[in-house]
């Protein structure tokens, strides 16, 4: 997935932890399998390359993900969409660091995305798009259901404490560390401050997702341009600089990260769940933090 996994574990035999954790990164090899954009043979690359030419026959798992991806775009107004892959490719960031594309490319894209154009028949449990071009990418939450299933493999081996993270930006604290009985400490780093924290947090059976504009962008003319793509417009979000989600889910967290980076710190006042709690910081010069209410 483009990401390294790391497995904390605490236990009393130190056998049996590490027969867990590579039944865990043995998981994650699973799933990179399935969901890659990248490996020609993954079943995710079958359904961009065939799905506008006919139905498409997915595994239940994959079904299941895709219909929870398509309820993240409904709910989210677009904010999230799961076929912002021309747009990714368009901007550069599939494979390298950005580009400034020309309107028309950006145009171009934004006529082949839209989650509106991808038909699931549950049952059949099929999926298909309904136009040339339109392609699912997995950037937005792949490695949250990854953590998550780790998770899950982890639980099934016996092991009770436990952190996950994908990359540092997809994490999921199980239990508490025997030194923590608040649950795993983990600091939200300040955006444009590497060595600097904006915020600290203790997960403790839950989990925690960070988008920035700082992770990945680029600059041309003094104008920062980030990954994070609006995929109704066509053009990175602005606004915002960073915004952490904590959910019981990691697969939640990280597929809300976004439309709340995206929507904005109101908009995402109103729509996030009770369970939930955002960290927003303003794309300002004094790139002000603070928890959403």
């Amino acid at each position: 997935m483009g990401s390294t996994f790391s497995v904390v574990a605490y236990g009393s035999n130190r056998a049996t932890l590490e027969s867990a954790a590579d039944a865990a990164f043995g998981e994650a090899e699973r799933l990179d399998r399935m969901l890659s954009n990248y490996l020609p043979d993954s079943e995710w690359t079958e359904v961009n390359r065939t799905a506008a030419l006919q139905q498409v026959r997915l595994s239940a798992e994959l079904f299941q993900l895709l219909s929870d991806c398509l309820r993240y775009s409904q709910q989210s107004g677009g904010a999230f969409d799961i076929t912002v892959g021309p747009l990714m490719k368009v901007w550069g960031f599939y494979r390298g660091e950005g580009e400034l594309p020309r309107t028309s490319d950006i145009r171009d894209a934004l006529a082949r995305i839209g989650y509106r154009h991808v038909r699931l028949n549950p049952e059949a449990r099929t999926i298909q798009f309904d136009r040339q071009g339109v392609e699912l990418d997995p950037g937005g939450i792949g490695k949250g259901y990854a953590v998550d299933r780790m998770i899950a493999v982890l639980r099934g081996k016996g092991v009770e404490i436990a952190l996950v993270s994908a990359a540092g930006s997809s994490i999921y604290g199980l239990g508490a560390p025997p030194d923590e009985p608040q649950g795993w400490r983990i600091a939200i780093r300040a955006p444009g401050h590497a060595k600097q924290h904006a915020a600290e947090v203790f997960l403790k059976d839950t989990s925690l997702s960070t988008s920035g504009s700082y992770e990945k962008f680029f600059r041309v003319e003094g104008r920062r341009y980030s990954h994070i793509m609006d995929p109704r417009t066509g053009y990175p979000a602005q606004g915002a600089s960073s915004v952490s989600v904590i959910a019981p889910r990691t697969i939640d967290s990280e597929a809300w990260a976004k439309p709340y980076f995206i929507n904005g710190r109101v908009w995402t006042a109103a729509h996030k769940p009770a369970d939930f709690s955002v960290f927003f910081c303003d794309d300002t010069k004094e790139k002000a933090c603070s928890w959403v209410d």
